[in-house]
């Protein structure tokens, strides 16, 4: 797929597959390219920041429109761009669903939103419109995007009790793991982290996408097995199975 990645500001990972890092929080977005269906990984933290990544992917894809999104985990950073993508099938792990679609979890978004230095204008107004998944996988769904097929997988819980992957097929594969793991920082374990069970999610994502992978952090560089398998090592020692 001709696309000219760079002038819009994303990184080229493979042949119709692309990642933005979104600046003030450096989230990763992405974005894989099929015949007939677009999906984006992640939405950004705030309607203005969804809006501007759908003028971006009109602009890299020739005006088509995201047909699916996954999202990674219910953070703000990564899902209160999600409703400016009117009509996209919107995917999460399971339980996500009910999780956004609860009043005192939306207020909680915001809340985290605005402590973390959003303004709470936007913040409000995000929460508001937030749109909770359609479909919730529990284990694996493979997605045909029309000449390629992708696979999202709930290998959680760990960062969060809702971690989803999207991992993308090729001469090297791609794999999205949202904040499962972190190149540019500690990976953050907050109030809704299961840690003692992080280090088995990674060994599943390991599993899932293998030695010669290219693995996209929720922030920071794209890394390696290595990267990923030191990391799960390092979890496991600062959050010890009791």
């Amino acid at each position: 797929m001709d696309v000219d990645w760079e002038a819009y500001g994303w990184e080229r990972l493979a042949d119709g597959v692309g990642r933005r890092r979104l600046p003030r929080w450096d989230a990763t977005v992405g974005l894989v390219l099929g015949e007939r269906a677009v999906l984006l990984y992640d939405t950004g933290s705030s309607l203005a920041e969804g809006a501007e990544l759908r003028t971006q992917i009109a602009g890299l894809t020739g005006g088509r429109r995201v047909t699916h999104i996954a999202l990674s985990h219910p953070h703000f950073d990564h899902v209160l761009g999600t409703a400016v993508f009117a009509g996209a099938e919107v995917f999460g792990a399971v339980g996500s669903d009910e999780l956004l679609g609860r009043e005192r979890e939306r207020e909680a978004l915001r809340r985290d939103a605005v402590e973390q230095g959003l303004d709470a204008k936007a913040a409000a107004e995000a929460a508001d419109v937030l749109v909770a998944p359609r479909h919730v996988v529990s284990g694996e769904w493979t997605l045909d995007l029309g000449d390629r097929q992708v696979l999202l997988a709930n290998v959680g819980p760990g960062h969060t009790g809702h971690d989803l992957v999207l991992l993308v097929p090729g001469e090297r594969e791609v794999v999205f793991c949202g904040d499962l793991v972190e190149e540019s920082g500690e990976p953050q374990a907050g109030p809704d982290a299961i840690p003692s069970r992080w280090p088995d999610a990674l060994d599943r994502l390991l599993r899932l996408g293998g030695e010669d992978a290219v693995y996209v952090p929720g922030h920071g560089a794209v890394v390696d097995a290595t990267f990923v398998r030191l990391q799960r090592e390092e979890l496991a020692t600062r959050f010890p199975v009791a």
